[in-house]
């Protein structure tokens, strides 16, 4: 299973300049958007903090994280 997240782009997009903007943005604590800032442990980010993500910001949950199956053949 690979999952990628693009919270990085998001933001540069978006031009959110650092983590603390989007904590601002969000309402969301430092630690609920260090795993994604990081991208590490994403399997463990919980739900509820992906689509505050997603809502604050107007986007799909599918723009922020993207799921590969582990056999998918592109």
């Amino acid at each position: 299973m690979e999952l990628e997240n693009n919270i990085r782009l998001i933001m540069a997009k978006r031009r959110i300049n650092s983590i603390s903007d989007l904590i601002t943005i969000t309402g969301l604590s430092r630690n609920a958007l260090n795993k994604l800032w990081h991208n590490e442990n994403l399997e463990s980010v919980k739900l509820g903090t992906l689509i505050e993500i997603c809502n604050k910001l107007d986007i799909k949950l599918s723009e922020l994280i993207e799921f590969t199956p582990e056999n998918y053949n592109k």
